[in-house]
């Protein structure tokens, strides 16, 4: 199956502006145009999409991606060098969730905090009572 622009930002919930910036930062070289000059989206564009979005949840940055396409273009000679692409970026994940993890004991430590307050009130108002 193939998609316009349109449609291929519906499919992966983007607009249609995003895709267009991550062809021109070199994300979507792969990306075939019609006749007349519209960019045709196959069901592995569409992949390669979803895949992108991603690893832009994870926060790895448009050099990190554009030559991981680069890589991939050149062919398999390349792995070993995408593989470790990956390796540093998961890396800086297992870091960045180690800091998530910190924030969010701490913020289950305050609302523990705030349960313990909120009931010392109830039981409070109810002596008053």
């Amino acid at each position: 199956m193939e998609y316009h622009i349109k449609e291929a930002a519906a499919k992966v919930g983007l607009p249609t502006h995003t895709l267009r910036y991550y062809e021109q930062q070199g994300l979507l070289p792969f990306i075939k145009r019609d006749e007349n000059g519209n960019r045709i989206f196959s069901e592995s564009d569409i992949e390669w999409l979803e895949f992108i979005i991603c690893l832009r949840k994870t926060d790895i940055a448009l050099l990190e991606l554009r030559k991981i396409v680069e890589l991939t273009q050149e062919g398999d000679d390349t792995i070993g060098l995408r593989k470790q692409i990956f390796e540093k970026h998961r890396e800086k994940m297992m870091e960045k969730q180690r800091e998530l993890d910190a924030a969010f004991r701490k913020v289950e430590t305050k609302i523990d905090y705030y349960d313990k307050l909120e009931q010392k009130y109830q039981e409070e108002l109810s002596f008053k009572a």
